[in-house]
């Protein structure tokens, strides 16, 4: 979404996402379908653009609190490293389940 923030318009093959092209379309779909982002067809380009007159007026200041937000997220942890450190690496055993 900063990207498309910052950039106003750009093809899906330009984000630099090191994701698989068909993981990507479908978060441009998911984005599309939510009614974030618009895309239009550009000869053999799909143009992606943020939806930000709309998202503003049916949803004010929303996008700024995203946007925002995700400046001020600290970097992402590893949440199994984490949960196992919190039970002191003690964990209930997992069992199987037979059918």
């Amino acid at each position: 979404m900063r990207s498309l923030a910052e950039s106003g318009e750009r093809p899906c093959g330009t984000f630099g996402i090191p994701l698989a092209k068909t993981t990507l379309s479908h978060h441009f779909k998911v984005l599309r379908e939510a009614g974030i982002i618009s895309i239009r067809v550009e000869g053999t380009q799909r143009m992606n653009s943020l939806r930000r007159t709309d998202l503003e007026s049916r949803f004010p200041g929303l996008l700024s609190a995203v946007l925002n937000a995700q400046e001020a997220a600290p970097a992402p942890t590893n949440v199994a490293a984490t949960s196992h450190a919190a039970t002191g690496g003690l964990r209930e055993p997992e069992l199987a389940v037979s059918h």
